[in-house]
């Protein structure tokens, strides 16, 4: 397992060029693999531009969609069309201006009657497209895990104080009471289930958050993480500009 120690971190001029530069390099993860193709989504700002870049004309007629699927690392219990919906948002970059077809798209369902519901129902249609009830490290989930940084340290959904950091026996965990709204997240096994795993931090205001990641600080979630494959932290100049 790969620990924050062992990352590899790509410092980019700004949000543009950083999304740029991540958009050539899963690109680069896809075009090398032969058979399917597995990426985690995160939401946010700064992937949103990712998800564009991978929609312009350079990507889009280069990337091998019919064999990429895709799927999320949390969700908000909301609709489909709700404006907080990672899945909306990707759905707009991404999803609707690229040649994928639809049986490759795997968002979080937020239609059962509780959290608890709908990450029962997720984990289910992950463990069907994996194979397997167990996960194995020489066979990771995901080819691609995209990761987010908040400034309490949280990632994908796994907020400080939340039971969700200790749940191990599942792939996908309900989330109630960390945010206004209820949410569904991938849990460490299923995260760290990845050949590569990648941070993406943009902003001056994630400048002392991510310094305390990268020197391991624990008490923040995303510092726990061990993914089987590789970490990588692609940040703009305003995010890394360590004191």
């Amino acid at each position: 397992m790969t620990g924050i120690s062992d990352a590899k971190l790509e410092v980019l001029p700004d949000p543009d060029a950083l999304a740029r530069r991540v958009a050539a390099w899963l690109l680069a993860a896809a075009t090398a693999k032969q058979d399917r193709f597995a990426v985690a989504l995160s939401g946010g700002s700064t992937p949103r531009r990712l998800y564009e870049h991978l929609a312009d004309t350079a990507c889009r007629d280069s990337f091998p969609w019919s064999r990429a699927h895709w799927f999320w690392g949390d969700e908000r219990f909301v609709p489909a069309d709700d404006a907080k919906s990672n899945y909306r948002m990707v759905r707009e970059a991404l999803l609707s201006r690229a040649p994928i077809p639809a049986g490759n798209i795997h968002p979080m369902p937020t239609t059962p009657s509780s959290p608890e519901a709908a990450a029962s129902a997720y984990e289910r249609e992950l463990k069907s497209f994996y194979g397997a009830d167990r996960l194995d490290s020489a066979q990771p989930l995901f080819d691609v895990t995209l990761l987010g940084l908040g400034l309490d340290g949280h990632t994908a959904s796994l907020f400080p104080g939340t039971p969700a950091l200790g749940v191990r026996d599942r792939w996908v965990a309900a989330v109630v009471g960390a945010e206004p709204e209820a949410r569904i997240t991938l849990t460490y096994p299923a995260l760290e289930s990845s050949r590569r795993v990648a941070f993406l931090i943009s902003g001056s205001e994630k400048r002392e958050i991510l310094t305390r990641l990268r020197r391991g600080d624990e008490s923040l979630p995303a510092a726990r993480l061990r993914p089987v494959g590789s970490l990588w932290f692609f940040a703009d100049a305003a995010a890394a500009a360590f004191p």
